[in-house]
């Protein structure tokens, strides 16, 4: 039986969609052709990391200490409260444990090293951002407070676990934490018979004066602009990178880097932090294609990579939160 929801200007009674203009679904045979075309880059192997210091135990007042784990999956240590995003621990991501894109790099943060979260945010149901095998483990560990999109509760209490859904701009509390769930343009799938069936998104997390954007997985939009002006600009943008080749494909639902640079300057982010890249083989560019193109985005738009860059695989970065929101 399918779950029925409010309608809105991103649901039809049926399906979620993307509101406003937008390129038509790509369905299985668009699938085929780009499948067939075989122009995918050759990625390693494996790839093995530098060891960085483990994330901070405590960070000060007004303070965020951020853990790229891989992929989606960031460690975010608040002051009061401990973020998981989109956790996946897990060799491959697919519905089978012996098929599908496997990882090319170890985790940044060991799944056995992980400190205890206090909330875990599901930004999408697709197999690269709610893996169950790792969600098992943190039900099953630590027992968090799960914060998901609309739909997705129903697949997880499968896994014995009460998440709370969020339809894009409502709340959440958790402990200190205000969680907002904000606009992006995607879509959701597990299976050839569900899709659209759960909405997508990300979430801004406000402690304080602090706010720290994370993205999901997200085409470009003027959905940017509508965070800001309905949340104000974050401290800290968490973006995605990767995952853009080929762009007659993948355009409408995974920004390049330089599209994510705009994103960046519409948000009016302190600072970005690219993501989805390097971990698993999903598209055709290259596995160090995202940081290149980054870079050339950056400074064709005159940025600085103190104001948009990447953390290495399990390298933490300390930042500030709280600022004047009233300009840019």
């Amino acid at each position: 039986m399918n779950q029925r929801f409010p309608l809105s200007d991103h649901y039809d009674g049926q399906h979620f969609f993307n509101p406003g203009p937008s390129r038509p679904a790509r369905g299985l045979l668009q699938v085929l052709h780009w499948r067939l075309r075989e122009q995918r880059a050759a990625w390693p192997a494996r790839v093995l990391d530098p060891e960085y210091a483990p994330p901070p135990d405590l960070v000060e007042p007004n303070s965020v200490a951020i853990t790229f784990i891989n992929h989606a999956s960031f460690l975010i240590r608040l002051p009061g409260a401990v973020v998981l995003t989109d956790p996946i621990f897990s060799e491959r991501c697919s519905p089978v444990s012996w098929a599908g894109p496997k990882r090319v790099r170890a985790p940044g943060l060991a799944l056995a090293d992980l400190p205890r979260p206090d909330v875990v945010l599901l930004s999408h149901n697709h197999y690269d951002h709610m893996d169950f095998p790792t969600l098992r483990v943190l039900q099953a560990r630590f027992a968090p407070r799960f914060i998901t999109t609309l739909g997705n509760a129903r697949t997880l209490a499968k896994l014995g676990i009460v998440a709370t859904e969020l339809d894009w701009w409502q709340d959440a509390t958790a402990g200190a934490l205000r969680i907002t769930a904000t606009p992006a343009r995607h879509f959701a799938a597990r299976t050839p018979f569900d899709r659209n069936r759960t909405l997508w998104g990300g979430f801004m997390v406000s402690v304080g004066q602090g706010m720290v954007l994370f993205a999901g997985d997200s085409g470009a939009g003027p959905h940017w602009a509508d965070i800001r002006v309905r949340l104000g600009a974050p401290d800290v943008a968490l973006l995605p990178i990767g995952a853009y080749e080929p762009r007659w494909f993948m355009s409408s639902v995974h920004m390049d880097p330089a599209e994510a640079v705009q994103a960046h300057g519409a948000l009016g982010a302190r600072r970005s932090l690219g993501m989805h890249f390097g971990t698993f083989q999903l598209t055709d560019e290259a596995i160090d294609a995202p940081l290149e193109a980054l870079d050339e985005a950056r400074q064709a738009a005159g940025i600085g990579a103190d104001a948009f860059g990447t953390l290495g695989f399990g390298e933490t970065g300390v930042y500030r939160l709280g600022r004047d929101r009233s300009g840019p």
